[in-house]
């Protein structure tokens, strides 16, 4: 067992602080990674917070994480000690599942195993994340990420991207479709990025009229805010798809109305409460609301290959380890733009 520094919480109201956890040997098939950076994701703030319940204290969050392979197994074929890598969302999956067979690992039937606050496939070991110098991933569930993007701002897309990615490429996402985005924040500014890259019509939906600039910056096509009512009807029956990334509570019917016939809402964010939906904006215009989480290990090395190839990288803000609490908050309020990335070689 190898000895690393971390942060993590011990428990739901208490900071986040240091931490020293305990890294098992690289087996055969393991990769052994130098984090270089990782991002900070609202799941991380939830997980800390145990908002969502089932936080398995003391937790390390983070997942996702861009680093250098620093050992690798006898068995380890696809790395080597240098290569820049990535780790996203989850390390493991049953293997023999359907879906894991379908390169669906994330819908595995049996649980994949996260990359934080969960337990390995053996099914007793709690795993903890990115918020610590080093990991080790069996090869099977490491990224190769291009040196032809910096490598902080490639960091999120092992969340942020390839969350918003996933649902544009199985919805089949492309030139001339109305889409809009609900919530300018990490997932919502990839949303913007990705789905106007793919040739979509894209329009902003906010309540905040400060962020009509960085919308337009992003590359989102029109801006509409959601507190004004007649804008709001002017937009009925306007979108072919509609992605809400907004993680807070809020009235998911005032969207579906957006919708046109035959349109889809995907959902993102996930709120702490549940929400309630008016079946008759889903049966009038034959509306469908649905969910997607992240893509599996090949959808996310295609993600990623498709960023590098476009230019496509997450707007951060960097922050050293000990700036993590400051940073959770800052993100409950809203401010940051868009993403904050820890610069893991400040960790104590």
């Amino acid at each position: 067992m190898t000895s690393v520094k971390a942060y993590a919480a011990q428990k739901a109201d208490q900071p986040l602080a240091p931490y020293q956890l305990t890294r098992r040997e690289p087996g055969v098939d393991d990769v052994e990674i130098k984090i270089l950076y990782c991002g900070v994701c609202h799941s991380d703030i939830h997980t800390a917070r145990n908002e969502w319940g089932g936080t398995m204290y003391p937790t390390v969050p983070g997942h996702e994480i861009v680093g250098k392979v620093s050992r690798v197994g006898a068995n380890v074929s696809k790395f080597k000690v240098g290569d820049t890598v990535g780790v996203g969302c989850f390390v493991d999956s049953c293997g023999h599942c359907s879906n894991c067979k379908d390169h669906q690992e994330q819908y595995c039937e049996n649980g994949h195993t996260q990359t934080y606050n969960s337990l390995e496939q053996d099914k007793k070991t709690i795993t903890y994340g990115g918020y610590s110098t080093h990991i080790v991933v069996t090869q099977g569930f490491v990224l190769n990420v291009s040196d032809k993007l910096p490598l902080e701002k490639v960091a999120p897309l092992l969340c942020a991207g390839i969350t918003t990615y996933s649902p544009l490429k199985y919805w089949n996402v492309k030139k001339g479709d109305k889409l809009a985005v609900v919530g300018l924040g990490g997932l919502g500014h990839m949303a913007v990025k990705l789905a106007a890259s793919m040739g979509a019509e894209v329009t902003m939906l906010s309540r905040s009229p400060g962020k009509a600039k960085d919308a337009e910056e992003l590359g989102a096509h029109h801006f509409a805010l959601t507190t004004e009512a007649e804008t709001m009807k002017t937009l009925a029956n306007t979108f072919d798809f509609i992605i809400d990334t907004v993680s807070a509570e809020h009235d998911y019917n005032q969207y579906l109305a957006l919708l046109r016939t035959n349109g889809v809402m995907i959902l993102l964010g996930v709120p702490p409460t549940p929400s309630e939906v008016q079946a008759i904006h889903l049966i009038l215009g034959r509306r469908s609301l649905v969910g997607s989480l992240v893509g599996g290990i090949k959808e996310t090395q295609e993600m990623l290959d498709y960023c590098a190839e476009h230019g496509i990288t997450s707007d951060v803000e960097m922050i050293r380890m000990d700036q993590i609490n400051e940073a959770y908050e800052r993100t409950l309020s809203g401010d940051v733009r868009y993403r904050f990335v820890i610069d893991m070689s400040t960790i104590d």
